[in-house]
């Protein structure tokens, strides 16, 4: 993991498939920050191709996370862990969740 930071905050991205990594909250923070969707480096092609791995390991606790969606029609799908509240979002994800109105 790499850290990266936008307008203050830091968050994880990982040097091979750039999926990020946001402690808690911290999503929700960079969606609401213009711009911020300039962290989101990876090819989305692969992110859909790793976000078919089942139940991955949280990167802060080890706790299976759990599959979570955002929009109306569910267009967006990340990890979340049920422990520390953090989210990965495989790359292309954070871009997409952006671009959700909320619900």
């Amino acid at each position: 993991m790499e850290k990266v930071f936008h307008k203050g905050v830091e968050v994880d991205r990982c040097t091979q498939c750039k999926g990020i990594w946001f402690d808690r909250m911290e999503h929700e923070l960079l969606r609401a920050t213009e711009g911020s969707e300039i962290i989101d480096t990876g090819d989305p092609a692969m992110g859909r191709r790793y976000a078919k791995v089942p139940r991955p390991g949280c990167p802060v606790c080890g706790v299976l996370m759990v599959r979570m969606a955002e929009g109306d029609h569910f267009d967006v799908w990340y990890d979340g862990c049920p422990v520390c509240r953090g989210v990965f979002f495989d790359a292309g994800e954070f871009t997409s969740f952006k671009g959700q109105a909320r619900v």
